[in-house]
């Protein structure tokens, strides 16, 4: 059992106490006693508001199944239906127009459209890599992956392939930084004088376009170059192993990759105690002092990783010039929903997680507020800080409330906490302008999340009928408008140069010949950022915001007045043909079975978060408690319509177990679930199944949670 302290009448775990004011406070400017004082009157005022808004989603749920349950074997009334959401208060009418009016936006969210990294705050090596992610080489990511159209070789350099990659990188040259009368390909000399970069004496077509030096002008170690607000950097060294054989001695180019990353309290890690929020907490921490590492081993060698510098260069006019080496870093906090024992209120409840995450993410974050010298996260005094899986306005009104009461006590000016809006709930979707709304003076990201979108959309609807096959959902043309509406609601509510409008993941991390192929529609479709599962990744997807100016995109846009409407959101993507072959049947199962297996028995085992999880096919997919949601609702919804049966998808479940088991046989700490099939994490994810229908909005939370706490017991 935790030891706890009585503080302000909490019961605060000893290890948290200890982490808040041995290593949280010291620095801050905040005062202990007034820190505790403050949290605990935040926490007893908004505790029961909180269950309030919870206890109204399950209110609106049960009138909706009602709803559904009424009219089964009826052909489906859209208009009868919107009527009945607005009827009770799903719904809400759509007020004026307005402007959001957040201030003090870093450039890497108001100005630079680019990717944007999402990792486990957790672990420290995988978010000093992703803080560190501003920068990758173009060469190394070429290299490495099958972007190129085919896999990397085994053993050493391959010289073939190396000719390749630098003709490739030669080719974006040309397209982003191209030359007046020569190609970067046959450049011999890259040289500044008086102030212009010339190739082989040639300038620039667009001279503007070269921002900086570091070397010796007629001989330089590197140019820096800038298109579509993104740096590109050309490093110069005879004495590496690519740039002594290169005719320009071009030896990489660098790419100014992850503009922002998000380190993730929430659907990537497995928190679910002091101990664990200690972690996280700790990490996030070191972040923003700037002294996070990491020792680790690479081949034999032990290797230690910390935060990357500033770099500099020479501006053309001769003064100094830095850019920053680290992408800019939000901090995704918990939703309302789920409580931890770290805390334990005067009643001797959980706290929500949710307040405990605003009150100490944002106190951690004051060190680099507080900062003047040094390496700093945000150098215009703000704190940025995602907020996902919210209802309706009403829950965004209540966390920008949090945020007043939480900058009251920590001293900090109004609005210095940056409010990112996750469009991944229906409620939020189809009232995207009144959320927007509850929180415009914080607002600075609203992003899109197809698989908790589909997760509640299944949910929502789970009496409406049974769901079409997963595959088919996303060609339903309900994903389409939510996607489009995202994009408007947020040009019409005035995000163009104060915020980011983000699209979601790209889950196959070993497929960036496919990425490169799809991702592009991203930017084209007005996104300024969007999420990619590595670093690697990042570099690579920052080719397509060369390619594209988003900026013009989003003006283009919103001076067309283009507005998708919610009529198309209110699609429900139910089956219409529902006599699958059972063979059909069984394989969406099977493949839903198989990716909730392969992801729950790490994080109940392990405490793994985000896993790269071999799909049925061998193909690696990054899952987490989104993709988890999905999985067991989408089973749920079937089982409960008769398409198939609780008996044959417990068969399913125990061959998928075997699946996974081989597909883990590598890993020296996995737990087999076959052949007993008793053990903790198959218990869960059956519970996922078997109860998915009865969890709060389908969420996975409480039952993984439940499971990961017995199995750390």
């Amino acid at each position: 059992m935790a030891k706890r302290i009585g503080i302000e009448g909490l019961q605060v775990d000893t290890g948290l106490a200890d982490f808040i004011n041995a290593r949280a406070l010291p620095g801050t400017g905040v005062e202990q006693a007034a820190f505790w004082k403050g949290f605990a009157a935040l926490l007893t005022d908004l505790a029961p508001k909180n269950r309030a808004l919870l206890a109204k989603r399950d209110e609106l749920q049960t009138r909706i199944d009602g709803w559904h349950r009424d009219r089964r074997g009826q052909l489906h009334d859209p208009e009868a239906y919107k009527a009945f959401l607005t009827e009770i208060g799903y719904l809400l009418p759509e007020g004026p127009a307005f402007q959001i009016d957040t201030a003090n936006v870093d450039p890497e969210i108001a100005e630079v459209p680019g990717p944007q990294l999402v990792v486990p705050v957790t672990n420290a090596r995988y978010a000093l890599n992703a803080a560190n992610a501003r920068w990758g080489s173009l060469y190394d990511c070429l290299y490495g992956t099958d972007a190129m159209g085919s896999a990397p070789p085994a053993g050493g350099y391959e010289r073939g392939r190396g000719a390749r990659v630098v003709a490739r990188a030669r080719v974006f040259l040309d397209e982003a930084f191209p030359i007046e009368g020569t190609s970067h390909a046959d450049a011999r000399r890259y040289i500044v004088k008086d102030g212009a970069l010339l190739v082989d004496d040639l300038p620039l077509v667009q001279p503007g376009k070269f921002v900086g030096y570091r070397g010796n002008p007629k001989a330089p170690d590197a140019i820096l170059l800038k298109n579509n607000g993104l740096h590109v950097e050309l490093v110069f060294d005879r004495a590496h192993f690519i740039g002594g054989r290169d005719q320009a001695l071009l030896a990489d180019v660098q790419l100014e990759s992850a503009m922002s990353a998000i380190m993730d309290c929430e659907d990537s890690v497995a928190c679910v105690d002091a101990e664990d929020k200690v972690q996280a907490y700790g990490n996030w921490l070191g972040l923003m002092r700037g002294d996070l590492a990491e020792t680790f081993q690479k081949a034999g060698k032990t290797l230690e990783r910390r935060l990357n510098p500033d770099r500099t260069y020479t501006a053309p006019d001769g003064s100094a010039l830095t850019v920053k080496g680290r992408a800019l870093l939000w901090v995704r906090n918990v939703g309302h929903l789920m409580t931890n024992p770290a805390i334990l209120l005067p009643d001797g409840s959980e706290v929500p997680e949710g307040l405990m995450d605003a009150m100490v993410t944002a106190l951690i974050a004051c060190h680099d507020l507080r900062k003047t010298t040094g390496l700093r996260n945000s150098h215009h005094g703000s704190v940025y800080v995602v907020k996902p899986k919210m209802h309706g306005p009403e829950e965004v009104a209540f966390a920008a409330e949090t945020f007043d009461r939480v900058e009251a006590v920590l001293g900090l000016p109004r609005n210095t906490v940056k409010l990112g809006i996750m469009d991944e709930e229906r409620r939020t979707s189809v009232n995207l302008k009144e959320c927007i709304r509850a929180a415009k003076s914080r607002v600075a990201f609203i992003n899109t999340g197809f698989l908790d979108r589909t997760g509640d959309e299944i949910h929502t609807s789970m009496e409406a009928g049974p769901f079409s096959r997963k595959d088919f959902i996303k060609r339903k043309g309900w994903i389409g408008a939510y996607e489009v509406l995202n994009v408007d609601i947020g040009l019409e509510c005035g995000l163009m140069g104060r915020a980011q409008i983000g699209k979601g993941m790209w889950a196959m991390p070993d497929l960036m010949a496919a990425m490169l192929e799809q991702k592009i529609e991203h930017p084209k479709a007005g996104a300024n950022c969007a999420w990619v599962p590595s670093p690697t990744a990042a570099t690579l997807h920052a080719l397509h915001y060369h390619k594209i100016d988003v900026q013009a995109v989003q003006r283009k846009l919103a001076a067309g007045g283009r507005r998708a409407h919610v009529d198309a959101v209110l699609e429900i993507p139910l089956a219409t043909w529902r006599r699958w072959p059972e063979d059909q049947v069984i394989r969406e199962v099977e493949n839903n079975a198989q990716g909730i297996l392969g992801y729950v028995v790490r994080w109940i085992d392990q405490g793994v978060g985000c896993s790269k999880v071999p799909d049925l096919n061998d193909v690696g997919l990054m899952e987490d408690r989104a993709t988890c949601r999905i999985s067991a609702q989408h089973i749920a919804n079937w089982m409960h319509h008769g398409i198939v049966s609780e008996a044959r998808v417990m068969e399913a479940l125990q061959k998928m177990a075997v699946v996974v088991d081989r597909q883990n046989a590598g890993d020296p700490v996995y737990r087999p679930m076959a052949p007993g099939f008793q053990g903790i994490a198959f218990q869960a994810a059956c519970d996922l199944v078997f109860k998915g229908r009865a969890q709060p909005s389908g969420y996975t939370e409480p039952l993984l949670h439940h499971y990961r706490l017995l199995a750390k017991a």
